[in-house]
């Protein structure tokens, strides 16, 4: 698996996104649809990855500066057909190591609550996030889950 800085130009990655926003869409109510469009993920105080393997799309992930020492994930999504092989956990511990790099002390996120959203949940908690409160613009939301971890 290959990770790389994207800069969202790609069909392939246009069309997935569009993809996990409207999954987005059918899981949750549209005022707790907290995801990026493909316009919010080229703000500047975004990083996108994406990750490959032998020219094919695997996932990406995305690392946004809340300030100078939190970051938050964003857009952290597996092709359907390679769930379960580690994509998402190479591409978490790519992101833990750019915030690491950043100098960060937090990384946060925010989930959903609903059934599809406990394999991120599991993935986040293996990894040492614990529940927290709303970050950053977030406000308390019963379909979303927030948590954060000191790195």
């Amino acid at each position: 698996m290959q990770i790389k800085r994207d800069d969202l130009s790609g069909p392939e990655v246009a069309v997935f996104l569009e993809e996990h926003m409207a999954q987005m869409r059918r899981q949750s109510p549209p005022e707790s649809v907290h995801a990026l469009p493909i316009e919010g993920l080229r703000r500047p105080e975004v990083t996108f990855w994406s990750i490959w393997e032998d020219g094919e799309l695997l996932g990406c992930g995305a690392l946004k500066e809340l300030d100078a020492l939190h970051g938050e994930i964003k857009s952290m999504r597996t092709v359907a057909r390679h769930l379960r092989k580690g994509v998402a956990t190479a591409m978490l511990n790519h992101i833990l190591e750019e915030a690491r790099r950043r100098g960060y002390r937090c990384l946060s996120l925010e989930t959903g609550v609903q059934p599809a959203f406990e394999p991120a949940r599991r993935l986040y908690e293996r990894t040492g996030f614990s529940s927290c409160g709303p970050f950053a613009d977030y406000t308390d939301d019963p379909n979303s889950v927030f948590m954060t971890k000191e790195i």
